[in-house]
């Protein structure tokens, strides 16, 4: 079993991240943070997954979440869960005027490959 997010920390305007299992809302593993409550958002963002997959079924959409994106003023918020392990997904926050947001979703693809549950 390996939860290794570190390599997240490379990333240009890195905030926080973490891995979360859905089911629990619990966190699995976390890196950085900063002012964000990292534990608060886990459960959260497990809020924001399953919403997304409730909206995707009464759509009777047959796809599965590759990410989500959300764009605050400051920040990028990007939840993506492992194409292996769909309960379980990786919260990345970027801060907006020192991230690339295409770079950050190849570093979490990368990450997410390296990730065995």
């Amino acid at each position: 079993m390996s939860t290794n997010i570190s390599a997240l920390n490379e990333l240009e305007g890195f905030i926080g991240g973490c891995l979360v299992d859905s089911e629990t809302g619990l966190m699995l593993a976390s890196e950085g943070g900063g002012k964000i409550d990292l534990e608060a958002a886990s459960a959260l963002n497990t809020q924001v997954v399953k919403a997304k997959l409730s909206a995707m079924s009464a759509l009777k959409l047959n796809d599965v979440i590759e990410d989500i994106l959300i764009t605050l003023g400051k920040q990028y918020h990007l939840i993506r869960p492992l194409a292996s392990a769909p309960t379980v997904f990786i919260y990345l926050a970027l801060d907006r005027k020192s991230s690339n947001l295409g770079l950050a979703r190849i570093k979490l693809k990368s990450v997410e490959s390296n990730i065995t549950l």
